[in-house]
């Protein structure tokens, strides 16, 4: 009678014991706290566009820029969290002279007194950079792999070329899409890929593919946000982002490029304030001669060259 009595009483217990900790349960689930957010704006309607509409948007971009001239901004950031280093340099006024297909001129000047900081130009086989305040005369291969321990002195000019001026996309080239969904905006996102090393014009070749660049569209406008590079073996070479996309008389450019090279360590922020496009750029402006008396580095080798010091009159 009295077990009979108690599992009564634990059946009449059970449903509001259960009910509690359901309660709890629901209690811990629930957010901590809350914090408002600004809304961004009101999304703008995404655009479509299929494969081969964007590679024939991206040829035709790559195809109707020859030559640049342009006054900018730059900010340099050497390092990164990777390093556990990050310096950020002040931002500088500085010109670009660019003609294809690999021809460029990066003149960076200092903030208000307007004296030049560097003077670099490269063509496809080589650059030479004049840092006048180190009396430096630097020179090296344009394909140089080598990098210094400073990441300020991997800077090239030859990289801005690639971030200006685009190829086509080769007739035959394995294409993929895909749709990217970031939290502020969308994306259709093309990845080029090539055959690698020795496999490359073999029967092989469909086996032995890899990542030659990925190009990113803001289905907002289906202009191009980002392109990624990569190196022989899926090493990446570049990001750049592009926006504020602009009308430049008949054509539009971003006003903003951020150049960054990982293997370099370097991100390089560019600013167009004023620029000319496909305007004829005399040779002999991107001829920089070594100014006399400075010391001559070549960069392949990391060290100055025997004898690169010109003498002055009276120098012993």
């Amino acid at each position: 009678m009295r077990r009979k009595r108690l599992n009564q009483d634990v059946s009449a217990v059970f449903p509001a014991v259960s009910a509690l900790l359901v309660t709890f349960l629901f209690c811990g689930c629930a957010p901590s706290h809350t914090t408002g957010v600004k809304p961004a704006g009101v999304p703008r309607p995404l655009q479509t566009a299929n494969k081969q509409e964007l590679i024939a948007r991206f040829d035709q971009r790559a195809g109707s820029v020859s030559s640049v001239n342009a006054s900018v901004t730059m900010t340099l950031t050497a390092g990164s969290a990777y390093t556990g280093v990050i310096k950020q340099y002040h931002e500088i006024n500085a010109f670009i002279l660019a003609q294809k297909p690999a021809s460029v001129r990066v003149i960076g000047q200092a903030p208000v007194v307007g004296t030049n900081i560097f003077d670099m130009v490269s063509d496809a086989e080589t650059f030479h950079i004049f840092i006048p305040s180190q009396h430096k005369f630097i020179v090296g291969p344009a394909n140089l792999a080598r990098q210094s321990a400073k990441p300020i002195e991997n800077m090239r000019p030859q990289h801005l070329t690639s971030a200006i001026f685009w190829n086509p996309i080769p007739e035959k080239t394995p294409v993929l899409i895909e749709e990217a969904n970031e939290e502020m905006a969308r994306y259709y996102v093309l990845t080029v890929v090539r055959t690698a090393g020795e496999a490359a014009g073999t029967a092989e070749a469909t086996a032995n593919w890899e990542i030659a660049e990925r190009i990113w569209f803001d289905r907002a406008d289906l202009n191009v946000a980002r392109m990624q590079t990569y190196e022989s073996g899926g090493e990446p070479a570049s990001d750049v982002s592009y926006a504020e996309w602009s009308a430049f008389g008949n054509l539009n450019f971003p006003r903003q490029i951020v150049l960054r090279r990982p293997d370099s360590d370097y991100k390089l922020q560019v600013g167009i304030k004023k620029a000319s496009f496909n305007e004829p750029i005399a040779a002999d402006r991107f001829v920089l001669q070594r100014p006399a008396g400075t010391e001559l580095v070549n960069a392949a080798e990391g060290s100055p060259q025997p004898g690169s010091k010109e003498k002055r009159d009276g120098e012993r």
